[in-house]
Parts: C-alpha cells; structure tokens; sequence
C-alpha cells in the first residue's frame, strides 16, 4: 500500500494544494494512506480533519520582522518550538514511514520534509508562488522535483534543482456554470458584475473603499451588480457604512463576511478585485476573468507581488500597489472596464491562457515519477 505523508499549513493557499494532491493521487491509487501534518493553531487543524484525511502537529512558528514587545514575546516562542520541531518532525515520520512526502508549504512543511530528507524518504515540493519562500528553496536542494505555479519562480530556486511547471489545482467545480447561470441563481440582472474580496480575514484597504465605490456605481447611470466579502476583520465598518450610505439593501449588492460558494460567484463575475495570492489567481485563470489586483504587501518576500506581475505583464489585470490605492483610481479601473467590455473580455482570454488545463495530470506524472 502506497502511504504518502503531506506537510502543509498555515493559509489556505498551502492547505487547500496539500488536499488537491491528496486526491489526485487517490484517483490513481485508491488504496493510498495518507497522513497530513501540521502545526495545531493553523487552518490545517480544521480543514484537513473536515476533509477526512489524519493530521499530526508539529509547533512551530515564523519570526516576526518587527521588535515591537509583542513581537518580542512572538520570536522567544517560535525560537522555542524551533528547538523542538525536528525532533518532533522526525518521530513522525518514523513512525508513519511514508514512501513519498510532499510540501505545500507553511511552517510545518519546512522541519517535516527536512526530516524525511534526513531519513531517505523521497520528497516532492509544490511551490505555489512566483517568488518562493526560503523554507522552498532550501527544500529544493535535496527534493526530486519541485512542481510550479508559476514558470517565473524558476530562476529563485538553487542551480540543479529539478522544476517542473505543472500549476495549481483548482476545484472542479469552478468551470461548471455559464455567466448567465451564475446570475441567475444570485438573482442578479443583465450589466458587469464586480467580485472583490481579501480572502478570509478581509483585506482592510478594500473594506475601506467598497462602500464608497459601490455608492458611486449604484448611483451613477451603470448597470453593475457587486458582490463583496469583508472577512473577519471587516465585520465592525463594512455593514455600518453601507447602512449609512443607505444602500445596504440594494438588490443589486451582495455583501457578506465570506463566500461559501465562491464556484458560483467567481461565474458570475465580469471583473475580479482582489488580492493576489497563488490560489485566488490560478481560480481567476481557470475562469478566465479580467481583475484588478492589490498584492498584500506584507506577505513573505513580497510573493504577492511577483504574483500579480505574472498576470499584469500578460495583460489579464490591473496591478495597484496597495501604497498607490486611491478611490479614484479604482474608479477609474472599473469605469474604464465597464466602457469597454471588449477589453474585460480580452483580459479574461489572457488570463485563461496562463492556465495549465491537465495540471492534474502533470502532477500525478512528476509522482508517479518518483515512485517508480
């Protein structure tokens, strides 16, 4: 029986690839074992178990940049589950004896799949970003192959490691529903359709302008729908202000805290405005939208960044820094897309070209692969 060890963690961008390759290879070899690990306090906690799968924790933290007293406290703490984490890591292993162990990323993944390396188990990394993280590119040099979302993100990585460009699974689920389909199930009339977001905590820069930008399209002449989730932290001002602006019960909005059927939502839209990290922008170039981007800025090496700039310099979206976000310029964004359908619409095609229609494939190609 074929027993696969996956090591994960932290967001959703590195749990949600863990569990996608998790199933590609279940659909090859059904008698697959496989055992998660992960760090207690992650997402992983959650979403793996939800998904069925077994999770070992492993403490472990990233150090924070800052030397304010509550980052002070922060770096003492992850120095101490530093101390511990390949110990840990290696009786894992042990015990589970995997024939292949595979990185997706997040602090687990980093003393994990050293510790399998260390132990002679063959090791794959999947690195979802344009500009990898240190943890990957260590990894790199000792791992059969590392497998890409981006090709860019092949020239970080050390001389001799083996790259493959593969993408990033998507759901499924994605590329089932017409434009008109999707609208109509969220009960939305003819005209553009605008989705933003900043992923599950909110993004604050977005909370702060969609309310003034959604006064602006409602009141104007144009025919837009907008659908907005504000996340975690946009629960106390995004609901007030819309109330305040006396739109908040406009049939042409939805606005909630998180979007549970993002499948339907992401058919709908027209144009997308979000942040950029690899899964949001792999599920933009699986449905082929047209979307202005807003890197976050503080994600490890500016990912975000290099991210965007993939679809920017290919002419499927708008990158704005965040440093450089304005309500009008995102007017402006948006005006100039809704004028011009024929440019969404080209932006969109761009966008679906970047992506790797058999990345399944792909992957199970670069696994099989080794376990031969």
């Amino acid at each position: 029986m074929l027993k696969v060890l996956i090591a994960c963690g932290g967001t959703g961008g590195h749990i949600n690839p863990g569990l996608a390759i998790a199933g590609i290879i279940a659909a090859h070899e059904p008698d697959a074992e496989f055992l998660f690990a992960g760090t207690p306090h992650g997402m992983e906690a959650q979403l793996v178990p939800a998904a069925g799968y077994p999770i070992e924790f492993v403490q472990v933290a990233g150090f924070q940049r800052s030397f304010s007293p509550e980052n002070i406290v922060r770096n003492l703490k992850a120095v101490g589950y530093l101390m511990t984490a390949g110990s840990r890591a290696k009786e894992i292993v042990k015990k589970f004896q995997p024939d292949l162990a595979i990185g997706t990323g997040g602090y687990a993944a980093g003393p994990v799949i050293r510790a399998a390396q260390q132990l002679g188990i063959p090791t794959l990394v999947h690195e979802q970003n344009a500009y990898p993280g240190v943890t990957n590119k260590l990894l790199a040099k000792k791992a059969k192959a590392v497998m890409m979302t981006f090709e860019a993100a092949k020239e970080h990585f050390p001389e001799g490691t083996k790259t493959v460009m593969t993408g990033l699974p998507v759901r499924g689920s994605l590329t089932k529903r017409s434009r008109e389909e999707a609208r109509r199930m969220l009960g939305f009339s003819q005209g553009m359709t605008i989705l933003s977001f900043g992923g599950s905590q909110g993004a604050k820069c977005l909370n702060d302008l969609m309310p003034d930008l959604m006064e602006w399209h409602l009141k104007s002449d144009m025919e837009i729908n907008h659908i907005h989730a504000y996340g975690k932290f946009g629960r106390e001002t995004v609901p007030q202000a819309l109330e305040a602006k006396g739109i908040a019960q406009d049939k042409r909005m939805r606005v909630t805290e998180y979007i549970h059927d993002m499948d339907v939502c992401l058919a709908a839209a027209d144009l997308v405005i979000s942040r950029a990290g690899a899964s949001t922008l792999s599920e933009l170039e699986a449905v082929g939208r047209a979307s202005v981007l807003i890197p976050y800025p503080a994600a490890a090496e500016n990912h975000q960044y290099h991210n965007a700039m993939v679809l920017g310099k290919a002419g499927a979206a708008i990158v704005i820094e965040q440093k450089n976000l304005t309500l009008e310029k995102l007017k402006d964004a948006v005006r100039e897309l809704y004028e011009n359908p024929n440019k969404r619409e080209t932006m969109g095609q761009r966008a679906g070209a970047l992506f790797p229609q058999d990345t399944d494939e792909r992957i199970w190609k670069v696994i099989a692969g080794v376990l031969k």
